[in-house]
């Protein structure tokens, strides 16, 4: 027997054992218990007991909960239970009689003789009515739970599929929005030094190789991650002047953990769009730093006048998508501000980032 039969079996085993317990403690314990030694008959009425109680239940959790509860037909629903409670009492009724229970068990409990009550049949089908209802509400309440675990793994479902739909949709347009960019880069450094371009198509070529193999996982390694920024970097500075100062700072040591591809590209951009000038003197700073499972990436632009506008409105799509996607894949365990420092002269992005 392999697992999946093993796992599929554990199901039925468990209503096998359930059903013998139940019935043993409802049905047959108590009659061991008497004084007297029960007719065969007796036996028999409580297997014929015991087989109404199961379909019964059955009837109730598969039928009955499924096309009436669950369908917002609750009257129709409490009718139904009521008419199966009556339907056993009836059929027990009808098998005491065939098999002159009354009598037998008359006989049984006074050997003596004498004369026999009439039989109350209010009395006599109380413990029946009892006993059916609970196994109906037993099963209503288990019907239901499964219900309840159903839709929430259907919703848990839906909401992975939904979240793994907007991932796959938010790096489709982080990745065209860089190699758009990136590309105006290379055409622009295509007029004025051919080696250069030459240069910085291999490392596009590089980097896209990057984008083509580690986005299409859901984890890269922050080895790779860095390795990718820093190509970015370079790439970028073969088109400034000396006017721009760009500095890298990385974790020394490096502790390899995995991490979302393509998730510190979008700030380092964003630098670069607004933080350099080609006349004026600028200036930026990445920091990355790592502390046990925790990431923290600063990064500092230099401001100007004429790009003097919010990092969340006016970086176009890619710090907009970063912080939804540290939403869908880190939630609960990032920090990220962007902020204006008015004496510095500069914007700070600050990303805490909780990897484990």
């Amino acid at each position: 027997m392999n697992l999946l039969t093993l796992r599929r079996s554990v199901p039925v085993l468990i209503h096998i054992l359930a059903w013998g317990l139940l019935g043993f403690a409802l049905l047959v314990y108590q009659p061991l218990n008497w004084d007297i030694t029960a007719p065969p008959q007796f036996w028999v009425k409580q297997g014929i007991y015991f087989s109404l109680l199961v379909g019964s239940f059955y009837l109730n959790t598969q039928l009955l909960v499924p096309y009436l509860l669950f369908r917002d037909q609750t009257s129709l629903y409490i009718t139904s239970l009521f008419v199966t409670a009556v339907f056993v009492v009836v059929i027990l009724l009808h098998v005491d009689n065939w098999l002159n229970l009354p009598e037998l068990m008359h006989r049984a409990w006074h050997p003596e003789g004498g004369p026999r009550k009439p039989r109350n049949v209010w009395a006599w089908s109380q413990p029946i009515l009892v006993t059916t209802f609970l196994m109906l509400g037993i099963g209503t309440s288990i019907a239901s739970v499964q219900k309840w675990q159903e839709d929430a793994r259907l919703r848990l479902d839906l909401e992975q599929a939904k979240v793994s739909s907007e991932l796959s949709f938010l790096k489709a347009q982080i990745n065209p929005h860089f190699f758009f960019n990136t590309l105006n880069n290379i055409y622009a450094l295509t007029l004025i030094d051919g080696e250069a371009s030459r240069e910085a198509l291999h490392r596009l070529s590089r980097m896209m190789r990057y984008v083509l193999y580690e986005t299409g996982n859901d984890t890269t390694m922050l080895s790779k991650e860095i390795d990718f920024v820093q190509d970015y970097i370079q790439l970028m500075q073969l088109r400034l002047t000396d006017k721009v100062t760009v500095a890298l700072e990385q974790p020394t040591p490096l502790k390899d953990v995995p991490v979302a591809p393509m998730l510190l590209l979008p700030f380092v951009e964003n630098a670069f769009k607004h933080g350099v000038s080609a006349i004026m003197p600028s200036r930026i700073v990445i920091s990355i730093h790592q502390e046990g499972n925790q990431l923290e990436m600063k990064v500092r632009n230099t401001i100007f006048p004429e790009k003097n506008q919010s990092l969340e409105v006016g970086s176009g799509i890619g710090l907009t998508n970063t912080r939804r996607r540290l939403d869908l894949l880190y939630p609960e365990r990032y920090q990220l501000s962007v902020m204006e420092d008015q004496p510095a002269n500069e914007y700070l992005v600050h990303l805490n980032l909780n990897l484990s």
